[in-house]
């Protein structure tokens, strides 16, 4: 006597083996016998699915939805079913049902963007697509060729392209507005930054101890350190010097807690970026603002550091700046070289403590010695580096502004198009 568990092994090896007529029937057989079987359902459905009956395969598979053990699966192939039938809606909310499920299920992802796509929602599938393509890459998945499986490369070279195509008109939409608003001659070095972080053109030849990992603006003065006098706000800044460094030193006797300023201590990250003797070097941060949003409980207890701050004219993009922190540089620790994201933004130091020694910060192979109160504002994007190689904390209250350079109106632009950018990266994780 077959059990339920065989029956349902035999039914699948005759689809397998192409005999969708014995599938059928067997398939057929069991649920006379178990009718609320959906498992034998979801196989009795791909017998359907496998002669082209695309209407009897929904009618079955409407009646698996919601059964714990193979409702992702149902809804799967109900959105197949449904888009062989023309119903791109409905198929669309059987993707999303299914996705709902398992998030991570990138190939369904991937015919979700395509249904999508089959709809002209271009905007709404490019976004797809990415979230898709980085879910399966961090995954070690659609990398190249060898990590794609031959009968979904087609597929995932359609994903690439639509992706570059999506980005490109969304972000060239956003720079238009801007445009028309303040003219082609204004927006002409943003053009060129927009071209440029697409891939449209190729970097003008400029200082070779510049680069800009994220976005780069040609056309603005390769300068590694600014004068003072292109910053009429330092004044206000170094005057509260006294305040702002009594403040610090009230968190430092409070053992307040810092945070790794690379995110996590230790490990590889900070191997790559921090050099001296591992068991006391530490670069550590006290946050009063990161990626654009305020640290409250911080800025409150510095009230007289929240109050100048907020006289400055720092760098408001949402998601990505001001960024404001007490900078806590350990006793032999040496920061790397490396470059920053973007030369659109300045980044300005203001020394609190200062110790005895050789304490550095190097940018361009320029070195200049820290002096306490003294402000000093340098373009990341040039090759620096820092040390401390005194014995006690060097500690340096860092915020970022833009570049001096750029006009009000390349400001406006640029913030809106880091925004933009943000927003549709933000579709690799799934918000």
């Amino acid at each position: 006597m077959q059990t339920l568990a065989e029956g349902r092994a035999e039914a699948e090896r005759c689809l397998l083996s192409g005999d969708r007529e014995r599938a059928l029937r067997l398939s057929s057989a069991l649920l006379d016998s178990h009718p609320d079987d959906a498992e034998t359902r979801v196989i009795h459905a791909a017998a359907w699915m496998a002669g082209g009956d695309w209407r009897e395969a929904v009618a079955q598979l409407e009646l698996c939805v919601g059964s714990p053990r193979v409702s992702h699966l149902a809804n799967a192939r109900l959105a197949f079913c449904r888009m062989k039938l023309g119903d791109r809606e409905g198929a669309l909310s059987a993707y999303r049902a299914a996705l709902d499920e398992r998030p991570g299920d990138f190939v369904q992802r991937l015919a979700y963007a395509e249904c999508l796509q089959a709809g002209a929602q271009d905007d709404a599938a490019a976004r797809e697509f990415f979230r898709t393509l980085c879910n399966a890459q961090a995954a070690g998945a659609w990398r190249n060729d060898a990590t794609t499986p031959p009968h979904l490369r087609e597929r995932v070279r359609n994903a690439m392209e639509t992706v570059d195509r999506g980005r490109a008109r969304l972000f060239w939409q956003l720079l238009d507005r801007h445009v028309a608003a303040y003219g082609e001659a204004a927006m002409r070095r943003v053009r060129e930054a927009l071209a440029l972080y697409l891939g449209a053109i190729e970097i003008p030849a400029g200082d070779t101890r510049q680069h800009s990992k994220f976005f780069h603006m040609p056309g603005l003065p390769p300068t590694p350190y600014y004068p003072r006098e292109r910053f009429p706000w330092y004044p206000l800044l170094e005057s509260a010097t006294g305040d702002i460094r009594r403040e610090l030193d009230a968190v430092l006797r409070s053992h307040a807690p810092l945070e790794p300023f690379l995110g996590a201590p230790g490990g590889k990250v900070g191997d790559e970026y921090l050099g001296g003797d591992p068991s006391l070097r530490a670069w550590d941060a006290y946050f009063l603002h990161r990626h654009g949003k305020p640290f409250e409980e911080h800025l409150l207890r510095c009230p007289a550091t929240a109050s100048i701050l907020s006289q400055l004219p720092l760098t408001i993009v949402r998601d990505h700046a001001p960024e404001v922190l007490f900078s806590v540089l350990a006793p032999d620790t040496h920061i790397k070289p490396h470059h920053g994201v973007t030369n659109t933004r300045v980044v300005t130091h203001l020394p609190l403590i200062v110790p005895e020694g050789d304490c550095r910060l190097v940018v361009g192979g320029e070195a200049h010695a820290w002096r306490e109160g003294r402000c000093i504002t340098f373009d990341d994007t040039f090759l620096h580096e820092a040390w401390n190689r005194s014995g006690q904390l060097r500690v340096v209250m860092i915020l970022d502004t833009w570049n001096p350079d750029m006009t009000p109106e390349e400001r406006v632009a640029v913030r809106d198009l880091i925004e933009g950018i943000g927003d549709f990266n933000a579709q690799a994780d799934g918000r």
